[in-house]
């Protein structure tokens, strides 16, 4: 079974992470509700079952919470995929959401990296710093050892823009985690 059962205890955030990628149950809690939306977006859309509580130092901001949630889902993903044998690897999807259109390219390669293109026209929606939608990405490819590429073209409401954004990287991740035909490692290498 493709799960992993994250603990991130930090002086900053407290985080229990239960990952199952092929389905299942989705309850998240960060104390940030639109951060939880957008977790809840990836979890339905994705496929994937996540029950994730995090108890971090919003009395400062949402920086920890959102970012160590972005390592600890990276390290859950990471270790679910093990060896990254018989699985198609790449996935890619286009979210339109009203006005604006989210797309995200994922290549599950163990070589971590991010490219990200957004320009968000307002700074906050609820609690949720939009500067922290290109962090959360980079901590999560940075620790999943996932290259991802997440772009909108245009867009002119940070909700929209930033839910097309988690629903297209919830679609691709779907497509490159889905179990291929043959079983084997799509790499020429023979191992990713």
């Amino acid at each position: 079974m493709r799960t992993s059962c994250i603990e991130r205890n930090t002086k900053e955030t407290q985080i229990s992470l239960l990952l199952n990628l092929d389905g299942g149950d989705c309850e998240v809690d960060t104390g940030i509700g639109f951060f939880d939306h957008m977790l809840t977006a990836f979890s339905v859309h994705g496929g994937f079952g996540l029950k994730l509580t995090c108890r971090g130092d919003l009395n400062v901001d949402c920086h920890h919470t959102i970012e160590d949630v972005g390592i600890a889902l990276g390290k859950a993903f990471s270790e679910a995929l093990g060896d990254k044998g018989g699985i198609m690897r790449y996935g890619s999807f286009f979210i339109p959401m009203d006005e604006s259109l989210g797309f995200c390219t994922a290549d599950v390669s163990g070589r971590p990296f991010l490219v990200f293109e957004a320009n968000f026209p307002e700074e906050r929606i609820g609690a949720f710093d939009t500067c922290m939608c290109e962090e959360f990405f980079r901590a999560f490819a940075v620790n999943s050892g996932i290259t991802l590429h997440l772009r909108v073209p245009y867009g002119s409401n940070s909700h929209h823009m930033t839910e097309a954004l988690f629903k297209a990287f919830a679609h691709a991740m779907a497509l490159a985690v889905k179990r291929n035909d043959t079983g084997e490692t799509l790499s020429t290498k023979g191992v990713l």
